[in-house]
């Protein structure tokens, strides 16, 4: 493929090898691709600096601590985070909801599904008590011979993008717009919503110090090798940024 990183080629033989571990990547080569030249720059930098260690791991992660700074999570950082991340800290938070799908399929155009769901929706807002009957009419969820109705509720058992917007509608509210999640488009209605309760700040400070903590590492080694890179002699790529399954 004709790809070397500082003169050293990064073989066909070798991405074969390593092409194994990324199948589950939106686009498995390019990330081979980075992984590799990102790993043999890493190590040539090492042998640089003269570091060793048992394995390449080893010293690709004696690089990192010798070349990473990370600072110390202070309490006014771990209070602001709280502050701002109240829920992530709260237990017993339940909300029993219903919803109406509408699945995204080649069949049919995502302009004629928002119509229908819009227009559903419209119909819903005016008749709140048709909620049951249309979701067995047009719900492509199992849900829908139930009425719609998801039982209990509590965060982190749907994606992010519906979690949203459901845990906040309080008791009997409707979303007063189509939710779109990787399933489709999505009505909601929350029947009941139990608050939790948040812990106390110290209980959590170390949890979240650590938090910041991994955060800040995370940057300062994107960062790094964002400074690697700009430096480096790579031939027969582009690297996008500088991120990798290495510090993910």
């Amino acid at each position: 493929m004709g790809i070397s990183v500082n003169g050293i080629e990064i073989t066909d033989e070798a991405i074969e090898k390593e092409i194994v571990h990324h199948q589950k990547a939106e686009n498995p080569l390019k990330e081979t691709v980075h992984e590799l030249v990102l790993r043999t720059l890493l190590l040539q930098e090492a042998d640089r600096l003269g570091l060793d260690g048992d394995d390449d791991d080893a010293r690709i992660e004696a690089l990192f601590a010798k070349e990473v700074r990370v600072p110390e999570a202070d309490d006014a950082a771990c209070e602001t985070y709280y502050r701002n991340h109240q829920e992530r800290y709260t237990y017993g938070e339940l909300v029993e909801a219903r919803h109406i799908l509408f699945q995204v399929t080649p069949t049919v155009s995502l302009e004629f599904l928002r119509a229908t769901a819009e227009s559903v929706l419209e119909e819903l807002q005016r008749n709140p008590e048709r909620f049951a009957e249309l979701a067995k009419t047009y719900s492509n969820c199992p849900s829908g011979g139930l009425g719609g109705n998801l039982g209990q509720l509590s965060r982190g058992q749907t994606v992010q993008e519906f979690e949203r917007v459901l845990f906040r509608l309080r008791d009997g509210e409707m979303a007063n717009r189509l939710i779109e999640t990787r399933f489709g488009l999505h009505i909601v209605q929350v029947m009941k919503h139990v608050e939790g309760r948040l812990m106390p700040f110290d209980a959590v400070k170390a949890q979240i110090a650590d938090t910041l903590i991994q955060q800040a590492w995370h940057k300062g080694v994107h960062q790094y090798l964002q400074i690697l890179v700009g430096k480096a002699d790579i031939k027969g790529v582009t690297l996008e940024g500088a991120s990798s399954p290495l510090v993910q």
